[in-house]
């Protein structure tokens, strides 16, 4: 992706360098550029920033360890990888969680798994 990206996504996160290792291992994203306030990590699919919520608003968030998940939101991302058995390992290795649920959809397996602070997002296998 030359250029400004097209499309992309902001994700807040209380631990923003966390958050984004976790994205680096899980869907192979890699950092662009660093700033105070954001990472921004980038694939050929897609452009993801990690926001790092402010000092004084961080400070009453509790991110709990196995962190609770955050699925009561209006939109939820997807990720396609190579293989979803090897995401769940590199998940685990990273803090975040892949679940068991699977189903099918046109030419792919999907499951559900959240980050390292419990934002829940979907990992698309393609299939052959």
């Amino acid at each position: 992706m030359a250029g400004p990206a097209r499309a992309g996504l902001f994700v807040y996160a209380c631990d923003a360098g966390r958050v984004a290792r976790f994205y680096e291992a899980v869907a192979g994203m890699r950092r662009l550029h660093e700033s105070a306030e954001l990472i921004v990590l980038q694939s050929a699919d897609i452009q993801l920033l990690v926001h790092r919520i402010p000092e004084h608003i961080a400070r009453e968030i509790v991110v709990t360890s196995p962190p609770q998940r955050r699925e009561d939101t209006a939109l939820k991302f997807f990720f396609t990888v190579a293989s979803i058995e090897e995401s769940r390992a590199t998940a685990a290795t990273h803090g975040g969680q892949v679940f068991d649920e699977r189903w099918r959809g046109p030419g792919f397996v999907a499951c559900n798994a959240m980050d390292p602070e419990g934002n829940v997002f979907q990992l698309r296998e393609s299939e052959a």
